[in-house]
Protein backbone atom coordinates (compact mmCIF):
# COMPACT_ATOMS: atom_id res chain seq x y z
CA UNK A 1 0.00 0.00 0.00
CA UNK A 2 1.15 3.57 -0.58
CA UNK A 3 2.40 5.72 2.27
CA UNK A 4 -0.42 8.24 1.93
CA UNK A 5 -3.85 8.09 0.32
CA UNK A 6 -4.37 9.48 -3.12
CA UNK A 7 -7.12 12.11 -3.12
CA UNK A 8 -10.19 11.07 -5.07
CA UNK A 9 -11.12 14.58 -6.17
CA UNK A 10 -13.64 15.06 -3.41
CA UNK A 11 -16.30 12.90 -5.03
CA UNK A 12 -18.03 10.85 -2.35
CA UNK A 13 -18.37 7.13 -2.80
CA UNK A 14 -21.99 6.10 -3.28
CA UNK A 15 -22.00 4.06 -0.07
CA UNK A 16 -19.06 5.53 1.77
CA UNK A 17 -17.75 3.60 4.72
CA UNK A 18 -19.61 0.45 3.72
CA UNK A 19 -17.64 -2.76 3.82
CA UNK A 20 -14.79 -1.36 5.91
CA UNK A 21 -13.00 -3.82 8.14
CA UNK A 22 -12.42 -2.25 11.55
CA UNK A 23 -10.73 -4.45 14.17
CA UNK A 24 -12.43 -4.28 17.57
CA UNK A 25 -9.37 -2.83 19.30
CA UNK A 26 -9.08 -0.07 16.67
CA UNK A 27 -12.81 0.71 16.99
CA UNK A 28 -12.48 0.88 20.78
CA UNK A 29 -9.33 3.03 20.78
CA UNK A 30 -10.10 5.29 17.82
CA UNK A 31 -13.92 5.16 17.64
CA UNK A 32 -14.63 8.83 16.87
CA UNK A 33 -11.74 9.01 14.40
CA UNK A 34 -12.91 5.81 12.67
CA UNK A 35 -16.34 7.45 12.32
CA UNK A 36 -14.75 10.56 10.79
CA UNK A 37 -12.78 8.40 8.38
CA UNK A 38 -15.93 6.50 7.42
CA UNK A 39 -17.84 9.74 6.78
CA UNK A 40 -15.08 11.50 4.85
CA UNK A 41 -16.18 12.65 1.42
CA UNK A 42 -12.62 13.15 0.21
CA UNK A 43 -11.73 9.44 0.33
CA UNK A 44 -12.94 6.32 -1.37
CA UNK A 45 -13.38 3.07 0.60
CA UNK A 46 -9.88 1.85 -0.28
CA UNK A 47 -8.37 5.03 1.16
CA UNK A 48 -10.60 4.81 4.23
CA UNK A 49 -9.46 1.25 4.85
CA UNK A 50 -5.83 2.30 4.48
CA UNK A 51 -6.19 4.93 7.22
CA UNK A 52 -8.04 2.54 9.51
CA UNK A 53 -5.30 -0.05 8.99
CA UNK A 54 -2.46 2.32 9.91
CA UNK A 55 -4.14 4.00 12.90
CA UNK A 56 -2.47 1.65 15.43
CA UNK A 57 1.03 2.52 14.20
CA UNK A 58 0.52 6.27 13.88
CA UNK A 59 2.07 8.62 16.42
CA UNK A 60 -0.26 10.67 18.65
CA UNK A 61 0.66 13.78 16.64
CA UNK A 62 -0.21 12.04 13.38
CA UNK A 63 -3.53 10.87 14.83
CA UNK A 64 -4.31 14.41 16.01
CA UNK A 65 -3.38 15.83 12.61
CA UNK A 66 -5.59 13.31 10.80
CA UNK A 67 -8.46 14.06 13.15
CA UNK A 68 -7.98 17.82 12.69
CA UNK A 69 -7.95 17.44 8.91
CA UNK A 70 -11.12 15.33 8.89
CA UNK A 71 -12.93 17.65 11.32
CA UNK A 72 -11.91 20.64 9.22
CA UNK A 73 -13.22 18.88 6.11
CA UNK A 74 -16.53 18.22 7.89
CA UNK A 75 -16.81 21.86 9.03
CA UNK A 76 -16.02 23.22 5.58
CA UNK A 77 -18.54 20.91 3.91
CA UNK A 78 -21.17 21.87 6.49
CA UNK A 79 -20.45 25.57 5.82
CA UNK A 80 -20.78 25.01 2.08
CA UNK A 81 -24.06 23.12 2.59
CA UNK A 82 -25.40 25.95 4.77
CA UNK A 83 -24.33 28.57 2.23
CA UNK A 84 -26.06 26.78 -0.62
CA UNK A 85 -29.12 26.06 1.51
CA UNK A 86 -29.41 29.81 2.18
CA UNK A 87 -28.88 30.61 -1.49
CA UNK A 88 -31.51 28.03 -2.45
CA UNK A 89 -33.87 29.52 0.12
CA UNK A 90 -33.25 32.99 -1.35
CA UNK A 91 -33.91 31.68 -4.85
CA UNK A 92 -37.10 30.00 -3.65
CA UNK A 93 -38.15 33.19 -1.83
CA UNK A 94 -37.47 35.24 -4.96
CA UNK A 95 -39.45 32.78 -7.08
CA UNK A 96 -42.30 32.86 -4.55
CA UNK A 97 -42.33 36.67 -4.61
CA UNK A 98 -42.27 36.71 -8.40
CA UNK A 99 -45.16 34.24 -8.55
CA UNK A 100 -47.14 36.19 -5.93
CA UNK A 101 -46.58 39.44 -7.87
CA UNK A 102 -47.73 37.78 -11.10
CA UNK A 103 -50.87 36.53 -9.34
CA UNK A 104 -51.55 39.99 -7.90
CA UNK A 105 -51.09 41.52 -11.35
CA UNK A 106 -53.56 39.03 -12.86
CA UNK A 107 -56.07 39.79 -10.12
CA UNK A 108 -55.64 43.53 -10.73
CA UNK A 109 -56.17 43.06 -14.46
CA UNK A 110 -59.25 40.89 -13.83
CA UNK A 111 -60.67 43.41 -11.38
CA UNK A 112 -59.93 46.31 -13.75
CA UNK A 113 -61.63 44.46 -16.61
CA UNK A 114 -64.65 43.68 -14.43
CA UNK A 115 -64.86 47.30 -13.28
CA UNK A 116 -64.60 48.49 -16.87
CA UNK A 117 -67.35 46.10 -17.97
CA UNK A 118 -69.52 47.18 -15.04
CA UNK A 119 -68.92 50.86 -15.89
CA UNK A 120 -69.90 50.29 -19.55
CA UNK A 121 -73.04 48.46 -18.42
CA UNK A 122 -73.92 51.31 -16.04
CA UNK A 123 -73.34 53.86 -18.78
CA UNK A 124 -75.52 51.84 -21.16
CA UNK A 125 -78.28 51.61 -18.53
CA UNK A 126 -78.02 55.35 -17.92
CA UNK A 127 -78.29 56.07 -21.66
CA UNK A 128 -81.26 53.68 -21.98
CA UNK A 129 -82.97 55.34 -19.02
CA UNK A 130 -82.36 58.82 -20.50
CA UNK A 131 -83.78 57.70 -23.87
CA UNK A 132 -86.87 56.36 -22.12
CA UNK A 133 -87.31 59.63 -20.27
CA UNK A 134 -86.78 61.68 -23.45
CA UNK A 135 -89.17 59.56 -25.45
CA UNK A 136 -91.77 59.90 -22.70
CA UNK A 137 -92.44 56.27 -22.15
Amino acid sequence: MPDAPIPSGGAPAPAKGQGLSVPADVAKTFGPLVALIGESESMNDEERQYWINILPVMTPDQVRNLQDILENERKQLRAIDEKYAKELENVQDTEFLRTAEQERQKKRETRTAAESTHKREEEQKTEDLLRQIESGT
